[in-house]
């Protein structure tokens, strides 16, 4: 039987997801929103086009990794779904980083450093709607 604080924290997510729909919708993708907003911007203050559009297109391509890998993982059983999140989690990072060292080796070291702030922004927000989301449903204790 599952806990007051797990219930409640089951409610809180559904509730955040369920917020209006597209509001639950937009907070999910809001680090790819925000993406699209911040590129435009850091170019036009004069940021390095090669490690903008490079972190931006890592970010871009790890999110669309994410996608295809949870519903692949999701269709596997109890015991393999453990050691398949490991990898996906780990394989996504190495993206990033290869990402963040392609822009540098590519561009020069200012390149690899606006590289690092796009990654570094989106994961942060990407972060924090997760904390803010709670525990997925379904998820055990």
């Amino acid at each position: 039987m599952p806990s007051r604080a797990h219930t409640a924290a089951s409610a809180s997510s559904d509730a955040l997801a369920d917020s209006g729909g597209r509001g639950g919708a937009m907070l999910g993708y809001l680090d790819l929103i925000l993406l699209v907003v911040t590129v435009p911007v850091a170019l036009a203050l004069g940021a390095p086009v090669v490690g903008v559009v490079v972190g931006a297109a890592a970010w871009l391509l790890q999110h669309v990794v994410a996608r295809a890998d949870r519903r692949l993982i999701a269709r596997q059983g109890a015991n393999a779904r453990f050691g398949l999140n490991l990898i996906d989690g780990f394989g996504r990072i190495w993206l990033l980083a290869g990402a963040i060292v392609l822009a540098a080796v590519v561009g020069g070291r200012q390149d690899g450093l606006a590289a690092a702030l796009m990654v570094f922004g989106a994961y942060s927000v990407a972060f924090a709607v997760r904390l803010v989301g709670g525990r997925p449903l379904g998820a055990a204790r």
